[in-house]
């Protein structure tokens, strides 16, 4: 018989059982030393040869080989070849495996990447890249979304939903940017970013100083962007700058709720592993190299603070030196004014006073309730309580959140006696316009130019005002406007100065001349331009429209009132008058109403503070929001139409008209 032939066995299973058991004892060594041989293994030569055994019970039955010990020889053989093949076909497919994970992770990141770059693109106004942020890369709902910022759900949708539309209708690319674009980009991102955290650092409005949910998501985001830019100096700057302001959140405000400053703070409360990431992050900016930028500079400033064990050891020199080299790279007017307090506590109350009363006049600073604290806190250091109380009296009304205007009211109490008596701007000017001969119209327009006023100079005493502080708001407020509007505004100081018994209160106001031209309608073509512009608000859409196609004068649109529209007919009755409109018109304004029975149709943006609080017939019922202001509108639509206009002036509302 051949070796491979094989003899009948005729004793049955227990029989065979026994002679692979006797054949097993006799090669079992050799054929493991042989298996160990191929494999390199003792472990697996054992189980390659058990193999081979169990291959022989199931198969022997049938036949004994000639030559067992061959037979098991060549199973084994068989089998530890076989397991090579799968090896080195399984260590290749592993090998490839991984070449195409750490590609699919390198594309996993650049698609990462490539959606922030898309979600913050500068196409987009900066609501909507927070808002498009926060749902794409954050996973937050549009509820989640509306109620950190305060605002409306079905508003945060709005947002989302225009962005995405606006991104198709752009065709912006869902690509990397290189080059100078690339940082550009990069600074819309880290832009976004860090107006997240800072909404949740010092939220605008509500109740609470901080909204700690919006802070954790901008570090997130922050974190997850340094590790896909890593040789971008100025995205670890702004790391470490959220690391270390993060790093105070605990000891920044009381048990109340109420705001703690920073000298105050209980440093023991300060989070050190926070800090540390921060002093980390910053050290890997540095070792990048190049020109510090903003973020960088700011961290460097955070790190200034973080180090001092105690307020006074505080390096203020070195501080107001960096607010120094921040204030050139972006000569911002917040930047100057931080800069000003870091020159007050190096130099002296007196020269930040200085600063900040350079800064006075600025248009971006007239409502910004820091401007008034800050100057009340150095009046205060410098004994001039008396100047300071109206200060932090005009922060309180600046203010939109209220643990902040309780925080700046209480300062304003601690120095309660140090100023004069006699009524206050804001008694004299609700006193002035709850009089009966005003009618509604006289009683707005009085309202913008002295709520203006108060907000520029605080509730301080009338008997205070002085006529060269009433002319340094109008420049700041009103320099640029035209002549019809800054006469407008001072007939409503010579008013109220008279009725107050304040004659000269207008004293450094002249009166301009008018010019009027008449005002061209805009072409078909630059129409066209503004209908299919992307981003506009769905309330500037409705109203330019409505303009356009009823003719009808811009007082009497923005007079409308929900109640007063006839959706069905297309048009309404306001002051015994009709205005009419066009289909496109009548596409937008179901949208705008949004379920509204009655109250302004067109609405501002924000619910009015407590001091502002407009008359019954200007306030929304159903939201709170009062009714869009002319100078409002007209603002808003200048600055869409400036790249329009040959002068880059913008268009006024009146050039909305139809041509006849």
């Amino acid at each position: 018989m051949t070796p491979g032939s094989r003899r009948p066995d005729r004793g049955g299973a227990p029989a065979v059982r026994r002679t692979v058991d006797a054949i097993w004892k006799l090669e079992s060594a050799r054929i493991i030393a042989a298996l160990t041989r191929l494999v390199h293994d003792v472990g697996l030569a054992e189980e390659l040869a058990q193999d081979a055994l169990v291959a022989a019970l199931e198969q022997w039955p049938a036949g004994i080989p000639d030559n067992p010990g061959a037979w098991l020889m060549a199973i084994a053989k068989r089998r530890a070849i076989d397991h090579i093949r799968r090896s080195r076909r399984l260590e290749e497919k592993h090998e490839q495996l991984a070449r195409e994970q750490e590609q699919q992770q390198d594309l996993e990141q650049d698609d990462v990447l490539r959606l922030m770059f898309i979600s913050c693109h500068p196409v987009l106004p900066m609501q909507e890249r927070v808002a498009l942020t926060l749902r794409l890369l954050g996973g937050l709902t549009a509820a989640e979304i509306a109620r950190a910022f305060l605002v409306s759900e079905p508003q945060i949708a709005r947002r989302i939903a225009v962005a995405k539309r606006t991104l198709a209708q752009e065709q912006v690319p869902f690509e990397l940017p290189d080059g100078p674009e690339l940082a550009d980009r990069i600074s819309s991102v880290l832009g976004v970013v860090y107006l997240i955290f800072n909404e949740g650092y010092s939220a605008t409005a509500g109740d609470d100083l901080l909204r700690p949910g919006l802070c954790q998501e901008a570090l997130r985001l922050g974190r997850l962007l340094a590790e896909l830019a890593p040789h971008e100096a100025e995205v670890h700057g702004l790391v470490a700058l959220m690391e270390i302001q993060e790093s105070r959140s605990a000891a920044r405000t009381g048990p109340s709720g109420e705001p703690v400053q920073l000298h105050e703070q209980n440093r023991g409360r300060w989070d050190q592993l926070l800090i540390r990431r921060g002093f980390a992050a910053l050290l890997r900016a540095r070792e990048i190299g190049g020109t510090p930028g903003p973020y960088v500079l700011q961290a460097a400033i955070a790190v200034c603070h973080a180090r001092a064990r105690t307020a006074e050891d505080t390096d203020w020199a070195q501080i107001a030196a960096l607010y120094e080299a921040l204030s050139r790279l972006l000569p911002t007017p917040i930047v100057q004014l931080n800069k000003a307090v870091a020159v007050g506590m190096a130099r002296g109350p007196e020269a930040g006073l200085a600063l900040v009363d350079s800064l006075g006049t600025d248009p971006v600073l007239q409502n910004y309730h820091l401007l008034p604290s800050v100057r009340g806190d150095l009046l205060a250091r410098l004994g001039r309580g008396g100047e300071a109380k109206p200060e932090f009296e005009r922060a309180a009304v600046l203010t939109q959140n209220t643990a902040e205007r309780a925080f700046l009211l209480r300062r304003a109490e601690e120095l309660a006696g140090s100023g004069d008596s006699g009524p206050t701007l804001g008694a004299a000017v609700e006193e002035f316009l709850a009089r009966d001969e005003l009618n509604a119209a006289t009683i707005r327009s009085y309202a913008q130019t002295l709520r203006r006023l108060r907000l520029a100079l605080g509730d301080r005493p009338l008997a205070a005002m002085t006529a060269e502080q009433v002319a340094r708001v109008f420049e700041t407020a009103w320099g640029s406007a035209a002549a019809k509007t800054w006469n407008r505004h001072r007939s409503a100081i010579r008013s109220f100065g008279a009725w107050a018994g304040l004659d000269d209160l207008a004293a450094g106001l002249d009166r301009r001349a008018e010019t009027r031209s008449p005002a061209l309608p805009i072409d078909h073509a630059q129409l066209d331009e503004i209908w299919n512009r992307p981003g506009i608000p769905l309330r500037e859409r409705t109203l330019w429209r409505l303009l356009h196609e009823s003719g009808a004068a811009v007082t009497a649109v923005l007079s409308l009132n929900v109640e007063d529209l006839d959706l069905d007919d297309r048009r309404a009755r306001v002051a015994g008058t009709w205005v009419s409109w066009r289909s496109g018109t009548a596409t937008l304004l179901p949208e705008l109403v949004a379920g509204r029975t009655r109250g302004p149709l067109f609405l501002t943006d924000r619910r009015p503070g407590p001091v502002r609080t407009p008359r019954g017939g200007d306030l929304c019922p159903e939201t709170g929001r009062s009714r869009l202001s002319y100078e409002r509108a007209e603002y808003l639509f200048k600055r869409a139409t400036a790249t329009l206009d040959p002068a880059g002036d913008g268009y006024t509302l009146r050039r909305l008209k139809p041509r006849p």
